[in-house]
């Protein structure tokens, strides 16, 4: 059985860092692509940022370039999001998702197969 567990979500401020973290069991990381995606309430889930199962740089949307940091443990099988300068318009619930190889677009989260519960970011300004 597959589980994604995602933890680390909070309140903050504008600027405050946070670190998620999503602990995976019954797959293996690098056999997976694992992205992290973001829904703000009223708005269509999105990638943040997604590692393919064979490592390297990650993938980061526009928004979140040079503040946030996707990183994976592989001896752990857990992803982490380390995430700083966090502004208002970071606040969503955070997800992490992992599929199987694709042909699919990395971004697109109607081709993750597993989904964790979601954890809740706010921040304030």
């Amino acid at each position: 059985q597959v589980q994604l567990v995602e933890s680390g979500g909070g309140l903050v401020q504008a600027g405050d860092s946070l670190r998620l973290s999503c602990a995976v069991s019954g797959l293996i990381l690098s056999s997976h692509d694992m992205g992290w995606f973001r829904q703000a309430p009223g708005k269509e889930r999105e990638g943040v940022s997604i590692i393919t199962a064979s490592g390297g740089n990650p993938y980061y949307i526009d928004s979140v370039k040079g503040r946030f940091a996707a990183s994976r443990d592989i001896g752990k099988n857990t992803l982490y999001l380390q995430m700083y300068s966090l502004k208002p318009e970071d606040t969503a619930v955070y997800y992490c998702a992992a599929r199987s190889s694709s042909i699919y677009d990395l971004r697109d989260p109607r081709s993750y197969k597993y989904w964790g519960q979601g954890t809740q970011v706010t921040v304030s300004s």
